[in-house]
């Protein structure tokens, strides 16, 4: 068969990508190299849907960002993403930082951010009373927001496929040829996709993509970001996302609270080789705890309960790079795309589909095109009396697996039944939030390993954690 577009990289980018195009009368294909979808930095980023103040005016950043906001927000009544709008502040700590605040401010006119305004440090401690007593002003940003990014992912890949696109993992693209106007692409076990058109969602990977296809355009400079979450126990400590002001490195340590009641820190921003390089380091862990101190001196590091990196891509232009390559017709590069890229992933999916367009490329609508997706959570939005109803007609919700968390065996079926299927314990983690709490999965991992093999029809010694190699079982005694 030959696909109408081949995507590369089912992250949130390619996820968002997907979802557009399946709006159209187009055959799809998604070629991720892991063994699931959201497993670069999809899974591992602050979650901050961030309101349009940063990006310099008059680029693609400023310009999607903006528009990307509230698309997020409508989105998630149709495709039950959990997203919150909690609203952020930037911080300043001097009075040189209190200018840099106004430049902020006035950048952000500029891009077209709506709603916000300059609190003194009083002001803002009114809101939010744990908020560091040396913050002398703060940039209160009301449209910004957070979301679940592994969630948000798992959405826009699960609609696309219910839409009809297909979803191959454990695809590793290691060649790329063009002939008569098609596209091989070639995966590391010698599996074939043919396409008319690819688009390079690739993340960290996509300047070796762009490379692999014959454009050599660019290259992505990637920066491990780590950070520590806290239990739930911390995370009413702030309702706001709260910033420092920003650096040429980024936007700094944050202190946020998260969509499901944690309590995010983090992250760092340092230039690592490659985004294989996601560990964490003593220095970088006591960089994130303290710079998370200075801004709110309470916070409780006793209370951590997980530590992780993640991987952004860069390019020292320091935009994003969206557009078909001038080397390569038909191939589409979606690079660089660092923060705000979460906050403009469906602006970007519509940029693209544009671009497109100006390919001569015929996008007719698909009116079968259906944008909702069924509530994964629906049953744990359920009232204590719609739960036994439920549980009468349905009795693997009534069985607990994860103490934590309190998720039911059926949650877990669902989510390995349901599009994008979850196929290890961190796929199951992501779609349930199964082994995330306290224990970490010290109690439910057994039985959730269960579930998996009984319905993958597989042995529980191949069930793995996150994909090829990190078996669980040796072997049976």
């Amino acid at each position: 068969m030959i696909y109408d577009v081949a995507i590369i990289g089912a992250g949130v980018i390619g996820g968002a990508v997907a979802r557009e195009l399946a709006k159209y009368k187009l055959s799809s294909v998604i070629l991720e190299k892991e063994n699931d979808v959201a497993v670069g930095a999809s899974k591992a980023n602050s979650g901050i849907v961030h309101g349009g103040f940063d990006p310099e005016p008059d680029t693609l950043k400023a310009k999607l960002n903006i528009l990307g906001v509230e698309k997020l927000f409508d989105a998630a009544k149709e495709l039950h993403f959990p997203i919150k709008r909690n609203g952020s502040f930037v911080c300043a700590f001097s009075e040189q930082e209190r200018a840099h605040i106004k430049e902020l401010y006035d950048r952000g006119i500029q891009n077209g951010v709506p709603d916000m305004r300059i609190l003194s440090g009083d002001e803002a401690r009114k809101l939010e009373p744990e908020l560091s007593g040396e913050v002398v002003e703060v940039l209160d940003v009301r449209n910004a927001g957070i979301v679940c990014p592994y969630e948000l992912t798992l959405a826009l890949i699960g609609n696309a496929m219910d839409n009809g696109t297909e979803l191959k993992v454990e695809f590793r693209v290691e060649k790329i040829e063009k002939s008569e106007g098609i596209f091989t692409i070639s995966s590391q076990n010698g599996e074939i996709v043919t396409a008319k058109t690819v688009i390079n969602c690739a993340g960290a990977g996509s300047g070796k993509i762009s490379a692999i296809a014959g454009d050599n355009s660019f290259e992505i400079i990637p920066r491990a970001g780590e950070y520590i979450l806290l239990d739930k126990d911390e995370g009413k400590r702030v309702t706001h996302t709260i910033f420092q002001c920003p650096t040429k490195e980024g936007k700094g340590i944050l202190v946020s609270p998260t969509v499901d009641g944690n309590l995010l820190t983090g992250p760092t921003a340092n230039k690592v080789e490659s985004a294989d390089n996601t560990g964490t380091t003593i220095s970088g862990l006591d960089t994130v705890m303290a710079l998370s101190k200075k801004s709110v001196p309470t916070v409780n590091f006793r209370n951590s309960i997980t530590s992780f990196t993640g991987v952004r891509s860069s390019e020292k232009n320091g935009d994003f790079i969206i557009a078909e390559s001038d080397k390569v017709k038909g191939f589409i590069n979606v690079g660089a795309i660092d923060s705000p890229g979460l906050s403009s992933c469906l602006a970007i999916a519509e940029y693209v589909a544009e671009i497109m367009k100006g390919m001569g490329i015929d996008l007719e609508e698909n009116p079968n095109f259906n944008p909702t997706r069924e509530n994964p959570h629906a049953f744990r939005e359920m009232s204590d009396e719609q739960k036994n109803e439920f549980i009468k007609k349905n009795a693997d919700y009534g069985k607990i697996v994860c103490r934590c968390e309190t998720v039911s065996e059926g949650e877990i079926r669902a989510a390995i039944r349901r599009n994008p299927p979850a196929r290890d314990l961190d796929g199951v983690k992501r779609r349930t939030r199964s082994g995330m709490g306290r224990c970490q999965g010290g109690f439910c991992a057994p039985y959730v390993m269960e579930l998996i093999a009984n319905e993958r029809g597989i042995k529980k010694e191949e069930v793995t954690k996150k994909g090829s190699g990190s078996y669980m079982v040796i072997e049976k005694l």
